[in-house]
């Protein structure tokens, strides 16, 4: 097992400055992160979103280790992070109009573009496909290890795939540790879920993976925008092949079993607190992801407040953390509150169904159905 080096980087805090003025030594440290990638090294690293886990885009030995490093199926393919517009034109065979209009409005940010690749992008790096998927991320520690690094990295969040992505440099080391080079600690990060993900290459673009840019956002932008049947079922509902990352396989997943639970929040926690009990009796420690809200309505070993429905960039920003101690605390059943499917809670909603396996309990259909318990996947 390798040694990981570790440092950190205080100096950024959590405010997306354009510039930060880095200390020596931690402008050495960004220098030392930059030297590992240039020699086809994997460095984890934060950006706005979600813990990265970055290496040369370039290089297709790269993109295998961290294929091999993250557990992660060789057909999911990778974001390439870049620091500059002008090195879009090196990875993207052509750039459309709808690119350079979002890149004014939401570079560097939380938004993934989809776009035909250049020669220059091995098929490692896009897991087999012609396209490429880019973003320019808003924390000045990421642009500068990008920078540093030889302006293009690749990285998926920094996490054993199918495990909550990363949002301390903490839930890094818990995962990876001894498997990389290098973690850079920028902190605790402020938006908490991974990037928009819009595909370019179709008309009108479509929305493969919700996030912090909605899509009414993207749609003031460009007009039409439509969203991926996928984003709220699963692939084998919709029958459709990936095009990007976490499209295809179970993502975010904490080590107990988790079903969403959707109606009347009263009637929520009522069938929550039955399940509960029985589960118990059978030897569960059971858990619940509850809004702030109903937080004291629920009985359970473990209850977690994720946030009030009144903020739900606070709900964004604590799900990963709060899946992750779920698993310290041995929850076997989880069950969570479920949220809007509008605005960013499409993406809290899109991220708790992959976590569930879109183990879904509707009790509106319930009752509609007559059913007595049941549930879909």
């Amino acid at each position: 097992m390798r040694q990981t080096e570790w440092i950190a980087i205080a100096s950024a805090g959590n405010d997306f400055a354009d510039h930060v003025d880095f200390t020596e030594q931690e402008r050495e440290g960004l220098r030392r992160a930059g030297e590992i990638l240039k020699a086809g090294g994997l460095v984890a690293f934060p950006t706005e979103t979600v813990y990265g886990l970055g290496g040369d885009a370039l290089n297709p030995d790269s993109s295998r280790k961290i294929y091999a490093a993250k557990g992660r199926p060789s057909d999911n393919p990778l974001i390439v992070h870049i620091a500059d517009w002008k090195d879009m034109s090196r990875i993207v065979s052509q750039i459309p109009e709808e690119a350079r209009l979002l890149s004014e409005a939401f570079w560097p940010g939380p938004l993934t573009m989809i776009l035909q690749k250049s020669d220059a992008v091995p098929l490692e790096t896009t897991g087999g496909l012609d396209t490429v998927a880019v973003r320019m991320p808003a924390h000045p520690v990421a642009l500068a290890v990008i920078r540093e690094g030889g302006g293009f990295v690749a990285a998926p969040s920094a996490n054993t795939s199918g495990k909550p992505s990363p949002t301390l440099a903490a839930h890094v080391a818990e995962d990876l540790d001894g498997r990389i080079d290098m973690i850079v600690d920028g902190g605790a990060l402020g938006i908490g879920l991974e990037s928009t993900i819009v595909d370019l290459t179709v008309s009108p673009p479509r929305i493969l993976r919700p996030g912090y840019i909605t899509r009414e956002m993207l749609e003031y932008v460009l007009g039409e925008v439509e969203a991926d049947a996928t984003i709220l079922q699963s692939q084998a509902e919709c029958g459709q092949a990936p095009k990007a990352p976490g499209m295809k396989y179970r993502h975010y997943a904490p080590a107990g079993e988790l079903a969403v639970v959707q109606g009347d929040p009263e009637a929520v926690a009522e069938y929550i607190n039955s399940r509960a009990r029985e589960d118990q009796r059978g030897g569960h420690r059971v858990g619940v992801i509850a809004t702030e809200e109903m937080l004291g309505q629920y009985q359970a070993d473990v209850i977690k407040s994720v946030g009030s429905r009144a903020d739900e960039t606070v709900i964004a920003a604590r799900l990963y953390a709060i899946l992750r101690e779920f698993d310290r605390e041995g929850a076997t059943k989880i069950y969570s509150e479920s949220f809007s499917s509008d605005g960013l809670g499409q993406a809290i909603m899109n991220r708790l169904l992959k976590a569930a396996g879109h183990r879904v309990i509707d009790l509106g259909a319930r009752q509609e159905d007559g059913e007595n318990d049941s549930d879909r996947k």
